[in-house]
């Protein structure tokens, strides 16, 4: 068992909920390996209560925190220290302590690159991509994907004013990318068509949620991503490689966002063997 005492640094994420976390199981595994005197441990923290809760982990020694939904744009709409990476996605993920100081950054867009590439190779530069959820991770993704040089991007979302601001924010920062939203049958045939499929909506976090995409929106030849990492498969992925896609699961993004804000916060290179046979085995069962 890990020894704690009066100087064991403490980190944390804080989610509202935040019961599927699996970040301190991939922390612990990275800080024991490298023998840090640390602990990093999970808060359920109601979105009204974030910025307090931030400002009383500053005072009391934190050595960072991580954030999921649905606190991500609520702290970059409230820190007034944000890094470049947290303007861009107009979210943050990861705050660092400096003094009296808090600052934004936000590492989903790096993990869901480093991600990618692990799981398919180099697959998003002049790929024609379907991002299915502009919430806040698919619009990290989507912008992440502008940026990377896709070809395309094909949005859809049941809330249409989302999708359009999301649509809007690309435009700006690529003005040459063909950009466009899509609903119902429209969205399973722009899936279809497209070379890389991303699914960012939360749905897949239950067991037994449905797949938001028929069959027929899948194809032999393409790439499936979801998000969703706490099972092996989503109903999602499973149809996906039934029809002959290749598939991954989030847990590579999980995994790569968080190694990138534990050198954020320690300016250390993370143990990510460690965190990553930690992550399988809580995931699949075996390291």
């Amino acid at each position: 068992m890990k020894k704690l005492s009066g100087h064991t640094k403490p980190y944390a994420v804080l989610g509202h909920p935040i019961g599927h976390t699996l970040s301190p199981v991939m922390h612990n595994a990275s800080m024991e390996s490298l023998g840090l005197d640390a602990i990093y441990l999970a808060f359920d923290v109601h979105p009204d209560r974030l910025i307090s809760v931030l400002a009383s982990m500053r005072d009391m020694g934190f050595g960072g925190v991580n954030l999921t939904v649905p606190l991500k744009e609520i702290a970059f709409q409230h820190l007034t220290d944000l890094d470049e990476s947290a303007r861009i996605m107009g979210a943050v993920n990861t705050v660092s302590f400096h003094d009296e100081n808090m600052r934004g950054h936000n590492t989903d867009g790096y993990g869901f690159v480093q991600a990618v590439n692990e799981a398919f190779g180099p697959s998003i530069k002049q790929e024609h991509l379907f991002v299915l959820g502009t919430g806040g991770a698919g619009r990290a993704v989507a912008l992440t994907c502008a940026g990377q040089g896709a070809a395309s991007l094909t949005l859809s979302d049941l809330d249409l004013d989302r999708c359009e601001r999301v649509a809007d924010e690309i435009r700006r920062v690529a003005p040459a990318l063909p950009v466009s939203i899509v609903t119902g049958s429209d969205a399973t045939q722009a899936a279809r068509t497209a070379d890389i499929i991303i699914q960012s909506t939360p749905v897949g976090m239950k067991k037994d949620d449905p797949s938001l995409l028929p069959p027929e929106a899948f194809r032999t030849g393409q790439k499936v991503y979801d998000l969703i990492y706490m099972y092996p498969e989503t109903a999602l992925l499973k149809i996906a490689r039934d029809r002959g896609a290749q598939v991954a699961n989030g847990l590579g993004m999980l995994l790569h966002q968080g190694a990138r804000a534990f050198t954020i916060w320690t300016g250390l290179e993370p143990d990510t063997e460690a965190m990553r046979q930690a992550l399988e085995h809580a995931v699949y069962g075996h390291a």
